[in-house]
């Protein structure tokens, strides 16, 4: 099965279906298995790629008056 995001995302209880990041977001609430630390995983994962946050792009700020231009 390939995955929506890439091949390489390991499995993490903060991406899981089950699970619900706390305000602090150091600690995920499971509805099966309780209190989870965000970074473990256990055997009822589920990957929910909504919950996966997207990596910030860097803009380049030198940009010349041609770089504009026809």
């Amino acid at each position: 099965m390939k995955k929506i995001f890439g091949e390489d995302i390991s499995p993490k209880c903060i991406y899981c279906e089950t699970g619900i990041t706390t305000n602090d977001g150091k600690e995920v609430l499971c509805r099966r298995m309780g209190v989870m630390q965000p970074d473990s995983c256990c055997k009822k994962f589920r990957y929910d790629p909504l919950k996966r946050k997207p990596q910030t792009v860097k803009i380049q700020n030198d940009f010349k008056e041609e770089d504009f231009s026809l």
